[in-house]
C-alpha cells in the first residue's frame, strides 16, 4: 500500500503534546488542527480532513491497531447518538469560551496568569516548568495554557475510548468532527 505525506501526520500530533509539556507556548499550534478542519468543511463541504488528514485519529488507529492497545468492541449506542454528539459539541464549545474569557481576564489586567492545566476540566496540574515567565505577554501564555488544556483532555478521552472500544472511537463523537458536518450539511443544502 502506497503511502502519502498525510499518513505520517500522526507524528505531528503526538510531537505536539510533548512539545507543550516542554514549552507551553507551542500549544498555539493547535489552531492549525482547529481551523484547518472549518475551512476545509468549509471551502470543499466534505470531512476530507477528519478521513484523510487528522493526526490524532491517526495515532489512536496505530496505537489501538498496529500496537493492539484496543479491545475492538463496539462503541455503545449513545455515543453516536445526534444529541449526545450536538450536546458533546456545546459543552467543549462552552470550555472553549470559558477558556477564551480567561485569556481575555488575563489580557485586560483583571485577573494574573493561571500556569495550569485543567485535565478533563476538572483537575488542575501545576505547569509552571513549561513556561519562563517574561517571554511573552501573559494573556499569550494565558490562551496556550487553556488551549493545550483543551487539547490534551480531548487526546485523553480519545485515547480512553479507543483502549475500551475500536480504535478510531473518539472520531465518532469529536466535537470538530461533529461540527464540521453540520457544515457541510448546511454547504451542501445551500
Amino acid at each position: 500500500m502506497k503511502k502519502y505525506w498525510y499518513d505520517y501526520l500522526w507524528i505531528v500530533s503526538a510531537l505536539y503534546l510533548i512539545l507543550g509539556f516542554f514549552n507551553i507556548l507551542f500549544a498555539w499550534l493547535g489552531l492549525i488542527c482547529f481551523f484547518v478542519p472549518l475551512l476545509i468543511s468549509i471551502i470543499k463541504g466534505n470531512k476530507s480532513y477528519c478521513n484523510k488528514y487528522c493526526g490524532r485519529g491517526q495515532l489512536f488507529d496505530i496505537l489501538g491497531n498496529k500496537l493492539k492497545m484496543s479491545r475492538k468492541k463496539n462503541i455503545p449506542d449513545f455515543l453516536k447518538r445526534k444529541w449526545f454528539r450536538y450536546g458533546f459539541l456545546t459543552f467543549f464549545l462552552i470550555m472553549f469560551c470559558n477558556m477564551l474569557f480567561a485569556t481575555y481576564l488575563v489580557f485586560n489586567g483583571t485577573n494574573n496568569l493561571s500556569e495550569i492545566v485543567k485535565l478533563l476540566w476538572t483537575f488542575k496540574l501545576p505547569w509552571n516548568f513549561a513556561y519562563h515567565e517574561g517571554s511573552v505577554e501573559p494573556w499569550v501564555a494565558q490562551f496556550a495554557f487553556g488551549f493545550y488544556s483543551v487539547m490534551l483532555t480531548s487526546t485523553i478521552l480519545g485515547i480512553i475510548t479507543m483502549i475500551l472500544y475500536k480504535p478510531r472511537s473518539w472520531c465518532v463523537y469529536c466535537p470538530m468532527g461533529t461540527m464540521t458536518q453540520g457544515i457541510c450539511k448546511l454547504k451542501n443544502k445551500y
